[in-house]
């Protein structure tokens, strides 16, 4: 079972890192333009990329939680457990700043932007670029925490008394 939760947590994972990444990349390539191109790429954006950030979000964390369980009793627990907090930090991140900026700009016309639009915009990819970085550490967490647990496993405390080993 770990195999299974430690390879979807790492495809979700990776996945959602590259599309973060995509989409910085595209936002920083808009600097340059004006309002109306600037206002009409969000909007195409805004369309339906919501829907592959949580088809790919929601079963990463859900994957790295199951992780988490999984590598309780192991030396690579604290990587699936900073990749868990990192992918938190991201869906928190996400809901406070840039999905309340995404609503807003649903409604805006790219020919009458609102005056504030660069504001706003420098907002968001400010907020997005700092949760990139985190879906990406939280990725190379989970790719370095792969090979090291294959080869280094904790042994449970040994609890057996003296007489016990004597005995047997």
């Amino acid at each position: 079972m770990m195999k299974y939760a430690r390879f979807a947590s790492l495809v979700c994972a990776g996945l959602f890192a590259g599309f973060l990444t995509a989409v910085l990349v595209l936002e920083l390539s808009l600097r340059g333009f004006d309002s109306t191109v600037y206002t009409q790429v969000r909007l195409v954006e805004l369309d339906s990329l919501d829907k592959l950030a949580v088809a790919t979000l929601l079963p990463a964390l859900i994957a790295t939680a199951v992780l988490v369980y999984q590598t309780y009793r192991t030396d690579t627990r604290w990587l699936t457990v900073a990749a868990l907090a990192l992918l938190v930090f991201v869906l928190g991140l996400t809901l406070i700043v840039n999905l309340p900026i995404n609503s807003g700009q649903l409604h805006w016309n790219a020919q009458s932007p609102p005056s504030n639009w660069t504001d706003v915009r420098d907002r968001w990819q400010i907020a997005h670029a700092v949760r990139t970085v985190a879906a990406v550490l939280a990725f190379a967490v989970l790719a370095l925490a792969a090979p090291l647990s294959r080869t280094r496993r904790s042994s449970p405390p040994n609890t057996s008394t003296r007489r016990d080993r004597l005995r047997a």
